[in-house]
């Protein structure tokens, strides 16, 4: 930090006994690790504002991730929007559960017609010798599978009424695309795929509107969690505000017993900061110039002429203005440097340029100085 390393050239300059320096070194360390502290949650903040349209984080993910940034009553409100969307999902799961009841009453009855059993396992393919059945075929299904599916209870079940209504179609979509029209497990099949879908219709008012509730609650869920979300970080914002105030403070209470503490500049030394400022580049002297506004508010330092007072200035301003100056004055001379040898580096290569294309045309003009010698010659 540019406060920072201006602090630790003045404290070495400024004063003389180790235990002041040493103190105000750690005064320093400890705002800096502070400063360092709020950025990081400043950026969180910054970062949830930047991304507030992105609702897939969810509750918990929420939660977590600031559990250890703000309060234990800032998080009240996410944990009751995780309690009230648990709330739901369990009301809607039994909802759910209520719908595939009654849709399992639906499939007992098609599975107990007459013409049920072709389905009611998976096709022998070998047995039957239908080499051919599993390229015509690219998902086989059937009331078996569909029945183990229903009953599991390790997750991999039907999540809901859809996936089981689709699976059933399946059953008698496939036995139709394999079989001919008029073969009669195609009949068997069209036949109970008719009488399946008349009792599909009855119960899917019911299924719509549970997935519209659904879809309600869903939207309802995230609103509540994006507004918790928001709530949250308006507090750490907050927080985040008055603790920069204390830091301001610090500061404020660091620059007074420097300035308390700081030697004061001998004549010979603010004569050599005014020169110095002159050798700054037209920026640097600007936010030079801004310095000393810092601590002189009827100092205008974008005027288009400024009668600056060295004598004038505050112990502290000197030495932020020297440290300042010599930094600046350190880079320019590198900078320079760099220049220099740069354009020393084209002059060489300008040279060799040179050199190379005057042997070129050399050549090239004592080579026709032959040729027309030759021509001139009685031999030829």
């Amino acid at each position: 930090m540019q406060m920072e390393s201006q602090m630790e050239a003045v404290k070495v300059e400024g004063f003389g006994p180790d235990s002041e320096v040493e103190d105000l070194g750690r005064c320093v360390d400890e705002i800096s690790t502070t400063v360092s502290r709020l950025e990081q949650r400043v950026n969180d903040v910054e970062q949830f504002y930047l991304t507030t349209d992105n609702m897939e984080l969810t509750i918990a993910k929420s939660a977590s991730a600031f559990k250890e940034k703000v309060k234990e009553k800032q998080l009240t409100g996410l944990e009751k929007q995780q309690q009230e969307a648990s709330q739901r999902e369990a009301a809607a799961l039994k909802r759910m559960q209520e719908l595939m009841r009654q849709f399992a009453t639906i499939l007992r009855q098609i599975t107990q017609h007459k013409w049920a059993h072709p389905f009611m396992h998976p096709v022998d393919v070998e047995g039957l010798g239908l080499h051919d059945y599993y390229e015509i075929v690219q998902k086989p299904m059937d009331f078996g599978t569909i029945k183990s599916k229903m009953e599991a209870k390790d997750g991999t079940g039907y999540k809901n009424v859809r996936e089981i209504y689709s699976d059933v179609r399946l059953v008698f979509k496939n036995a139709m695309k394999y079989n001919d029209e008029r073969h009669d497990v195609h009949i068997m099949a069209k036949t109970l795929l008719e009488k399946f879908e008349e009792k599909w219709l009855q119960l899917l008012p019911k299924v719509a509107e549970e997935e519209k509730r659904q879809l309600e609650e869903e939207a309802k869920a995230e609103l509540d969690v994006k507004l918790a979300q928001e709530a949250v970080h308006a507090n750490m914002a907050k927080e985040l505000s008055n603790e920069l105030c204390d830091v301001d403070l610090q500061l404020e209470k660091l620059r007074q017993i420097v300035i308390q503490k700081c030697r004061k500049m001998s004549t010979e030394e603010k004569k050599k900061l005014g020169t110095a400022l002159t050798r700054l580049s037209p920026e640097d002297l600007g936010k030079a110039l801004e310095i000393v506004a810092e601590n002189n508010p009827g100092f205008q330092p974008t005027a288009q002429e400024v009668d600056l007072d060295i004598d004038a200035q505050s112990e502290l301003t000197l030495w932020r203005l020297k440290v300042f100056v010599q930094d600046k004055l350190k880079l320019a001379g590198k900078c320079s440097e760099a220049v220099v040898c740069n354009n020393i580096n084209n002059n060489e290569n300008t040279i060799k340029s040179n050199s190379k294309r005057r042997r070129e045309i050399s050549d090239v003009l004592t080579k026709n100085a032959i040729k027309r010698n030759r021509k001139l010659s009685p031999n030829s």
